[in-house]
């Protein structure tokens, strides 16, 4: 059947052809999901870095680090994370996606080779401060590169690589933790940019990108390898390229403030804060601590590695969710889990150290909820708002639009994890954690009210829902959902 659209679009859709073909993992989508992933494993490594690091770097007869000086290793980090984020926004613009993403492997090694090689706290500052900053850019690229290349379809699967593979980055350093000291520590981390380096390689740029450069050949051969050699790519082609045309190729940082796009940086701007804000910095970067601090009777390097490999295995759940479930319902899981964990470790604070009850035999209970919270965290609120970010964004700002959320968000991380020693100070453990807990639950709220579903919708389909614009050419959504798609659609 052949459907013709208004003949000024001269656009058609063919339902039960092959212009659309049914989607599938091609092995090319998988190389980019991975190769651009390794990058969050790297990431995921540097968040856990301090957690094991610390308790040793204050052992330490070769280095002198006090307690202050400890919350900036651990601190220093998300704000130079910062400013990699504003720095990512007008790189990924002008010198392309892939590219940003490659300048990022360097500097990491060296950042790890001064941590390792470092006799004096400031090497170990200035070396956290070039990884931070490496952080930031690849967080915002990572996204932005995997929207602009997946097939919608799978994008919720293929878009969670980077938070799977960045709890493997978490995951290998508590487990590392456990035998080596922050110096050797830190010269493992150097290893890991090797094989990022080695895969980004073999990708390419995104289509969308060449052809906002007007480079339509090499768009089309980028699209090409990306669906596969006998993929037909002419319709798509014609999406991107006609989305591009109408929005034109030139933007400004006032484009930013334009009515029509505030509410998509709007909902990407709450998510990052809810994120944030739900205290997963202060509980990765300070794990050890935190179980040092519950006096449990389980090892706290074993209960780190637990606690790793449930945050790992989490994503994974999430990974085989998302495209059937959807963003709103795994966020409303999200928020809820998060909200029953943290309250009931709080309790259990305030019932040891308030009330001054006998808790010895609940030293199972803190392990066990952080578990729960990681479990919850995992499966939305960690991966969900930078897959979202990288569809709900207009194509026109994406870049400085996605440069200052992903600003936004380390500059959350800052905050919480330079002053989550504080607040222990100022509120207590339970004051602390049901502080995450409240705003957990008003996290949930928020998605309620605010954020949009985006599953099995092409990134047009959602620029034209949050923009209010008309598209010119789109699959119908009552076509979009006739077989042979998927039910997932």
């Amino acid at each position: 059947m052949k459907i013709l659209m208004r003949a000024d679009t001269h656009y058609s859709i063919v339902v039960g052809g092959a212009d659309y073909e049914k989607p599938t993992y091609t092995f090319s989508q998988v190389l980019a999901a991975v190769a651009v992933s390794l990058g969050s494993m790297i990431v995921g490594f540097s968040s856990a870095y301090t957690s094991p690091a610390l308790v040793t770097m204050e052992n330490s007869t070769r280095i002198s680090v006090t307690k202050e000086e400890g919350s900036w290793v651990g601190g220093l980090m998300p704000l130079a994370a910062l400013a990699g984020g504003i720095i990512g926004g007008p790189l990924v613009d002008y010198i392309g996606r892939r590219k940003t993403i490659l300048i990022t492997a360097f500097p990491f090694i060296i950042g790890w080779m001064l941590i390792a090689a470092a006799n004096v706290v400031d090497l170990v500052l200035a070396g956290r401060a070039i990884c931070g900053l490496c952080v930031g850019i690849g967080s915002l690229a990572f996204p932005v590169y995997l929207g602009e290349t997946i097939q919608p379809e799978v994008r919720g699967t293929l878009g969670l690589f980077p938070t799977a593979i960045g709890n493997i980055g978490i995951l290998i350093c508590y487990a590392a933790g456990m035998y080596l000291d922050w110096s050797q520590l830190a010269y493992l981390g150097a290893c890991l940019p090797v094989p990022f380096l080695a895969l980004m390689f073999l990708i390419p740029e995104t289509p969308r990108w060449y052809l906002s450069q007007g480079r339509t050949e090499e768009a089309r051969k980028a699209l090409q390898w990306l669906r596969g050699k006998k993929a037909k790519i002419d319709n798509e082609m014609r999406d991107i390229a006609l989305t591009d045309a109408e929005l034109g190729s030139d933007s400004s940082l006032a484009e930013l403030f334009n009515r029509k796009y505030l509410k998509s940086i709007s909902i990407s701007l709450g998510l990052m804060a809810f994120q944030q804000l739900s205290g997963i910095n202060a509980v990765i970067f300070y794990t050890v601590q935190i179980f040092e601090m519950t006096g449990s009777s389980i090892d706290k390097n074993l209960s780190t590695i637990i606690v790793g490999i449930v945050n790992f295995v989490s994503t994974f759940i999430a990974t085989g969710l998302i495209d059937r479930a959807g963003r709103k319902l795994l966020l409303y899981v999200s928020s809820v889990t998060m909200t029953i964990t943290l309250t009931i470790l709080g309790a259990f604070f305030y019932a040891r150290d308030e009330a001054h009850l006998d808790v010895s035999s609940l030293g199972w209970l803190p392990l066990t909820c952080l578990m729960v919270y990681l479990l919850g965290f995992s499966l939305a609120f960690g991966p969900i708002p930078w897959l979202m970010m990288g569809e709900i964004l207009p194509a026109k700002i994406r870049g400085a639009a996605a440069s200052i959320i992903t600003g936004f968000n380390w500059l959350c991380s800052f905050v919480v994890t330079k002053t989550f020693q504080n607040i222990l100070l100022a509120i207590g453990p339970s004051g602390t954690f049901w502080l995450f807990g409240c705003i957990c639950f008003v996290g949930l709220f928020f998605v309620i009210v605010c954020v949009p579903e985006t599953r099995g919708k092409s990134l047009e389909q959602i620029e034209n829902k949050m923009t209010g614009r008309k598209a010119r050419s789109r699959r119908l959504s009552s076509i979009a959902n006739i077989k042979p798609f998927p039910s997932g659609c």
